[in-house]
């Protein structure tokens, strides 16, 4: 990519992971221009990008070798690395002067270790995790949190305007991914908290459709809860965002606390709560299907008044 690019038609982009989050921004880019090569495991998901106007392409060395931004945005950064690193990984197909584009919510080690193996084979690594939705990524309105280089960040800002409604310069590469993680505890956190109240509420009889209202209306209010706190008492756990990332997440952030030297009272609690629902199977629901375990324990559903008990 010599020339300055000034649109998003002017990219040529491969794309692996079309999840909740990757499928709304391949839509996007699309939808602005781009030419997009998709990869994904699951044929549905490819079948759907190819609808909407992508190439899918099976072979994921050919993709790294032919496009100037290979995008990403799986599950973990062990998945990432597995990938990208090593002899024969998709860094060794890419184009010097090309992009690798991590969306991935990942550990800050991993964009030090990313960061120092493209800069070896004069690739741009940059780092960029979203927040927001599945919904909101369909609809092209996620949040983007850069970290890199202003230089980078207008080379790429073209591509991401196709998809996002905030573009963030948090910092240097490093300071995205450390903010996107302490989003994530904080986000989660507060799931585990509201979702423990609501199982005791539940086991004490108090009417729930009471206890959300006045909660929300109060110092307890949050942005989790508004988004899925009448959902979670609705019994409707659909995973916008799967109870196995927030565990994941959740644990970037405590291991990422402990190299800092700080004390992980309270990340350690959240992680292993987490852990706990994801032991007891319901790892692939929403994050807010924590409250299930505790329910295991009660004995009592929390859900709003007329609500069916789940069979």
């Amino acid at each position: 990519m010599n020339q300055p690019i000034r649109a998003a038609a002017d990219f040529s982009v491969g794309f692996i992971g079309l999840g909740g989050m990757g499928r709304g921004v391949v839509k996007n880019m699309l939808a602005g221009g781009a030419a997009v090569s998709v990869h994904d495991l699951d044929p549905e998901a490819v079948a759907l990008a190819v609808s909407q106007g992508a190439k899918a392409e099976p072979d994921l060395a050919a993709m790294a070798a032919s496009v100037d931004v290979l995008g990403i945005c799986i599950t973990t950064a062990e998945a990432v690395q597995k990938l990208a690193l090593g002899p024969g990984g998709l860094l060794s197909r890419m184009k010097k002067g090309a992009v690798f584009l991590d969306h991935t919510t990942v550990s800050p080690d991993h964009v030090d270790k990313m960061r120092e193996a493209c800069a070896a084979r004069g690739i741009d690594y940059c780092e960029a995790p979203m927040t927001r939705t599945p919904v909101h990524a369909d609809r092209g309105e996620v949040n983007i949190l850069f970290g890199g280089t202003a230089e980078l960040l207008e080379r790429l800002r073209p591509l991401f305007e196709t998809y996002a409604e905030n573009i963030f310069h948090v910092g240097p590469a490093g300071h995205a991914i450390r903010l996107k993680l302490i989003h994530n505890y904080i986000a989660f956190a507060n799931v585990a908290s509201w979702c423990e109240g609501f199982a005791l509420a539940a086991r004490e009889g108090l009417d729930m459709d009471k206890v959300i209202g006045i909660i929300s209306a109060a110092g307890g209010k949050s942005g989790m809860m508004d988004l899925y706190g009448e959902a979670t008492l609705k019994r409707d756990f659909t995973p916008l965002m799967s109870l196995a990332n927030a565990q994941k997440d959740v644990r970037y952030y405590a291991q990422w606390l402990e190299q800092a030297g700080l004390p992980g009272f309270m990340a350690e609690s959240v992680h292993q709560t987490y852990a706990l629902a994801s032991i007891m199977g319901f790892e692939d629901e929403s994050c807010t299907a924590v409250i299930k375990a505790y329910e295991k324990l009660t004995g009592v559903e929390a859900r709003l008044p007329g609500v069916r008990e789940e069979e």
